[in-house]
């Protein structure tokens, strides 16, 4: 399983991903899922991705060989790639079909073998310096984007992290604090799924800039994240014990269920 979020602010654009993969019981590993791709210069595209690895992994080597051979051929017309997609929703169409494609093919690899090819991917960047742009992308290869009034998408092991984005992240959040609330929506979403871990990956893209500002990893001695995770904790306990205890207990009286 995984946890990938991506978060579209005023400020820019980005996405964490973790990297835990889990093949079985016995079989715990990790997996990079947070990925800047090579799309030549003023455009960036950044996926992350949730799922079936076989049906993820093809479908990026596909949009990946398609760039690599629309530069080796002489096709007329030129085969339309991510380098050359003029907006990004083009190139989230783009990545839709090859996800797609990924997927039917896979299937019909394992025919009836009991395997899961269920897919889903977060796409964003930015081209020529405009906004930047998120959309989350299913295994059908249809597609939502990101949109003001709900500045965050989430794919894989996402329901004990969206609490802390639904309360605390809009629009006009900082693209700092909005990092730092998807770090505390990843500590959360750790102590309750094993099947989500260390290390996250993290890429920031400010708006206005065709090139991300961050590209990091944190990893299990990453003394901010610790100090995160204790401090939430802590204040998680203070907030709980500073609330009043319900009034149903005896010096209520007694109800009565009907």
């Amino acid at each position: 399983m995984t946890y990938c979020v991506g978060m579209l602010v005023k400020d820019g654009l980005a996405m964490l991903a973790d990297t835990r993969t889990n093949a079985g019981l016995d079989n715990v590993s990790s997996y990079r899922k947070l990925r800047v791709m090579d799309v030549g210069p003023g455009r960036t595209m950044i996926v992350a991705s949730a799922g079936s690895l076989s049906v993820t992994q093809a479908a990026l080597t596909r949009l990946t060989d398609a760039m690599l051979l629309a530069g080796a051929e002489a096709v007329d017309p030129p085969a339309e790639t991510l380098r050359s997609a003029p907006t990004m929703f083009r190139a989230a169409t783009l990545v839709g079909h090859a996800l797609h494609d990924a997927r039917a093919a896979v299937d019909e690899a394992v025919g009836g073998d009991k395997v899961s090819t269920a897919a889903t991917l977060l796409f964003g960047g930015c081209i020529a310096g405009r906004k930047p742009r998120l959309f989350l992308i299913y295994a059908s290869g249809n597609f939502i984007e990101c949109q003001p009034d709900t500045p965050y998408l989430q794919i894989g092991e996402h329901k004990y992290g969206k609490p802390i984005l639904d309360r605390v992240v809009t629009f006009d959040t900082s693209l700092e604090e909005a990092v730092k609330v998807a770090l505390i929506s990843f500590t959360s979403t750790m102590r309750s799924n094993l099947a989500v871990g260390l290390p996250i990956d993290i890429v920031q893209l400010r708006a206005g800039d065709t090139d991300p500002e961050l590209i990091h990893r944190i990893t299990d001695d990453d003394a901010y994240y610790r100090e995160l995770t204790e401090r939430w904790s802590a204040a998680m306990r203070v907030a709980t014990m500073a609330i009043p205890l319900p009034p149903y207990g005896q010096a209520a009286g007694q109800g009565v269920l009907v």
